[in-house]
């Protein structure tokens, strides 16, 4: 991977609503990738190398948990920030993302300026890294 940051996102979400949501609120300022699955995030995730994953937790084939895990496990993804999207309030679970090893959690519906907000830092951080 080139030392180039792209300013790119994957957006990971089974509902076609949040999806569009999401990409309204990031198309003017980053390239958007979208997956509907845990199986075509990965896919994406190794072929474009997002600079930052938004991941939904609950998914059909893989959740997010699986497929946080198998991002951090891969040598090209594993340095890949995460940040999970979830309707999920639960405080077990937001611990169980970060110990996986996401950033952040940002909790469904989502308020732009927040979502917004959060990314640029997570983006940010990535940058000094």
């Amino acid at each position: 991977m080139d030392n180039v940051k792209r300013d790119s996102l994957l957006i990971v979400d089974d509902d076609t609503l949040n999806l569009m949501e999401l990409t309204h609120i990031f198309q003017p300022f980053y390239k958007i990738y979208v997956a509907k699955d845990g199986i075509s995030a990965l896919k994406i995730a190794q072929r474009s190398l997002p600079d930052l994953i938004l991941l939904d937790v609950i998914m059909p084939d893989k959740n997010g948990f699986e497929v946080i895990n198998e991002l951090k496990s891969s040598e090209t993804t594993k340095n890949i920030p995460v940040i999970f999207i979830t309707g999920i309030v639960d405080k077990d679970s937001e611990k169980a993302g970060l110990t996986a090893g996401a950033v952040d959690y940002i909790h469904k519906p989502f308020d732009a300026s927040n979502v917004r907000t959060r990314v640029r830092e997570a983006m940010a951080a990535g940058k000094v890294e």
